[in-house]
């Protein structure tokens, strides 16, 4: 596998949540959701941010770990008060572990309509490549 998602608090907010239905801020769990694809050349994390501000979002990478955080702030004017509040404002971050295969060096990000895109190439020597099959009677095959 090239990469895994790294949560170190995933199973403390699960049981909070659980207990308390929600983190201890009383506020819902507020996570980025992602996709990753794998591709021949690189692999491809799209991260979900409707309404985020481009200008706060950060992506980090430092010793094998990428980072994407953001931030949504309060859109209310001076004597307006929500009464149904669904949408959760505040600081989002994940964290992704990368594999060695990755070249950290060469990661790009966009953001478009709502989604941020990281494309981390593969480096030369993870990629899929064919082995040739000897078929003569004397081939064998070094330990």
């Amino acid at each position: 596998m090239l990469l895994t998602s790294f949560d170190p608090f995933a199973e403390f907010d699960r049981r909070a949540q659980r207990a308390l239905g929600a983190t201890g801020s009383g506020r819902p769990h507020a996570a980025i959701r992602m996709d990753a694809i794998r591709r021949a050349d690189d692999v491809e994390l799209r991260f979900d941010l409707p309404g985020i501000d481009p200008a706060t979002i950060e992506v980090t990478v430092d010793r094998g770990m990428l980072s994407v955080s953001a931030k949504r702030s309060e859109e209310y004017a001076e004597g307006e008060k929500p009464f149904i509040r669904e949408r959760v404002m505040g600081s989002f971050a994940r964290r992704v572990r990368l594999s060695d295969t990755v070249d950290a060096d060469n990661i790009e990000a966009g953001f478009d309509a709502g989604v941020l895109t990281v494309r981390i190439p593969v480096q030369e020597q993870a990629k899929a490549r064919k082995v040739e099959v000897r078929t003569d009677a004397k081939a064998e095959i070094a330990a």
